[in-house]
């Protein structure tokens, strides 16, 4: 019964998860609309530090951050919902466009949803304007921001780009004399359950795939591909962007190396095609990008039927997000306690204005690759883009227009455009 009062947040989420366009970039916007600015779930320092956090670790930070919010408010069991309630769109139409794809020559009209890509960044900047006037409050802060925004910039697609920026301001700011509070709240006991379920199933995962590729057995590949799924949850730092060429090499260019062809090793395959599209499908849809597990998971059971790959789905969901859900809820308590000490504490002033500046530098990225990928002689499509990122960014900051009527009128703009041309 205590899960009844919670009923009202978990609507909020399932809301969040079906106009969460953007990937884990513009997610910490899109919370700090819904989560501080109208539900008061938590406060915008709480949501900076549990992103700034989440960007630390392993696994999917998007999904670690809306896990933590549901964390503080009800802890583990409420936590488990709210992953269950994020990612169940967003992998239910992943899963579902495999399927398309698979068994019928289905492109997708990526055309239609293209108005999203623009107003995605829009939210971003949003976010990034709201966060400001909370964070950047001194020299060395605007100096801090100005830093990590341009080597946001200029290393966006690197995978340690993010950590260590937040590392690096933390220890900038930890020189100044800023007090430690003498209230608030204890820092939760650490429950050592969580990791040593990860590193059970870690390892287990890990010795299961090899022995059934070994010995030949015939359910193999649903152990390879949760093995896979899993591994990419624990060990990829970056998010999506960093997921996405992972991913490549496992299920494209691996099958055709030449250690593999030698083997005769049934592995799990894609063609670079078929990923290809995935990759573009799971950027038009709102949810995390993590969701391509889904879409992997039932491509690689292509030939096998309708309920394999189902299966093939659910298992590389589950494989992908449960690192995240473990790996969070274990060193979370940790960095409550680490926060007592002068040095973590003071650090947190420069790794807020450092999460600004991460926004800031994506958002400039984000809308460079936005205008790179238009077709040249096709300056309409320029205005277009950048009147629908602006409007969006306005409506937002300014009339805080609900995200879902932002998207859908996108959705409902890309839809007729494509219809008249």
């Amino acid at each position: 019964m205590r899960l009844l009062r919670h009923i009202p947040f978990l609507r909020a989420v399932f809301n969040y998860s079906i106009t969460a366009f953007g990937g884990p970039q513009v997610a910490v916007g899109l919370m700090q609309h819904r989560f501080v600015d109208q539900r008061k779930d938590v406060t915008a320092e709480e949501l900076m530090e549990y992103n700034a956090f989440c960007q630390l670790l392993p696994g999917a930070s998007s999904t670690q951050t809306i896990i933590l919010i549901a964390y503080k408010r009800g802890g583990v069991i409420l936590a488990f919902f709210t992953l269950l309630i994020w990612i169940l769109p967003a992998t239910i139409i992943m899963g579902s466009l495999a399927i398309l794809v698979s068994h019928f020559e289905f492109k997708g009209t990526l055309k239609s949803l293209q108005f999203l890509q623009p107003m995605a960044v829009g939210f971003l900047v949003s976010a990034a304007l709201l966060l400001y006037k909370k964070a950047i409050n001194s020299t060395i802060t605007v100096s801090i921001f100005i830093f990590t925004a341009f080597l946001t910039f200029i290393g966006f697609k690197t995978p340690w780009t993010i950590p260590i920026t937040i590392v690096l301001a933390g220890i900038v700011t930890n020189f100044s004399s800023k007090r430690i509070p003498d209230d608030g709240a204890p820092p939760k006991k650490v429950n050592w359950n969580s990791l040593f379920i990860f590193l059970v199933l870690f390892m287990t995962a890990g010795f299961l795939s090899e022995q059934s590729t070994r010995q030949n057995w015939t359910y193999r590949k649903a152990f390879n591909l949760f093995e896979s799924n899993y591994r990419f949850g624990s060990l990829v730092f970056g998010g999506g962007d960093v997921l996405m060429p992972i991913m490549y090499e496992q299920y494209v260019s691996r099958p055709q190396s030449a250690i593999v062809k030698k083997n005769k090793r049934d592995v799990l395959k894609m063609t670079s095609e078929e990923f290809l599209t995935g990759s573009g499908l799971v950027r038009a849809i709102p949810g995390p990008i993590f969701s391509i597990a889904s879409y992997t998971g039932a491509m690689s059971f292509k030939d096998k039927g309708l309920a394999w790959q189902v299966a093939g789905a659910i298992i590389g969901s589950v494989g992908v997000f449960l690192p995240s859900f473990l790996i969070v809820l274990f060193f979370f308590p940790i960095w409550q306690k680490l926060k007592t000490f002068a040095v973590f504490y003071r650090s947190l002033e420069g790794i807020y204005a450092a999460i600004v500046g991460i926004m800031t530098g994506a958002s400039i990225y984000l809308m460079k690759d936005l205008y790179y990928e238009i077709e040249l002689g096709q300056p309409l499509y320029y205005v277009s883009y950048l009147l629908v990122f602006l409007a969006s960014t306005f409506l937002l900051y300014k009339h805080k227009l609900s995200p879902q009527w932002i998207a859908i009128s996108c959705i409902v703009l890309g839809v007729c455009w494509t219809f008249f041309q």
